[in-house]
């Protein structure tokens, strides 16, 4: 029975676990991959909260930025602002995997990039399909349930065929 459910979980699974390891060894390995994976976060003029510019003014720049740099026809949609006041920069990262990290202070672009790590992540837990079906995250919260399960089942059913010989070859010889 264990055999069989194992065998049938793997069999059906195959590609998913696939994926799962693969993306998750990478993000894993993505702060020490340089600007491969994950950008470094620069440093602004200060970090003194009071001495920077209002937040609508940040993103207005922002967002000239990213127009003047990347393709045209690209959607500009703002995902999130993540603001690191130790470094006095804020980033702004928009829905096509844009960055754009602004000195806070003086609104200065620092870097624009590629956030590859996002779209790895996004890839790892299934929510890629659930931005491109807009399923409002049911798929990811169906295949995150899934492959955790399985993955439970793998660990109980391995255990027990690893462990199930042992303990019958104990009774034997006894």
């Amino acid at each position: 029975m264990f055999r069989k459910a194992h065998r049938i979980t793997g069999a059906t699974l195959f590609i998913f676990f696939f994926i799962i390891a693969g993306t998750g060894l990478l993000l894993g390995w993505k702060k020490n991959t340089g600007d491969l994976l994950g950008s470094k976060t620069y440093n602004g003029t200060t970090t003194e909260l009071t001495e920077w510019l209002p937040l609508s003014q940040l993103q207005l720049k922002a967002e000239t930025y990213l127009k003047n740099s990347v393709p045209v026809g690209s959607e500009l949609q703002l995902d999130r602002i993540d603001i690191r006041q130790n470094k006095g920069v804020a980033k702004f990262i928009y829905n096509d995997y844009y960055g754009i990290q602004i000195d806070g202070a003086t609104g200065t672009l620092l870097h624009v990039d590629r956030r590859r790590a996002d779209f790895i992540e996004n890839m790892h837990d299934a929510s890629l399909l659930d931005d491109h079906l807009n399923t409002g995250g049911y798929i990811k919260l169906a295949y995150t349930t899934i492959m955790s399960l399985s993955l439970l089942l793998f660990t109980i059913t391995g255990f027990w065929l690893w462990y199930g010989p042992k303990r019958m070859r104990k009774g034997v010889h006894q």
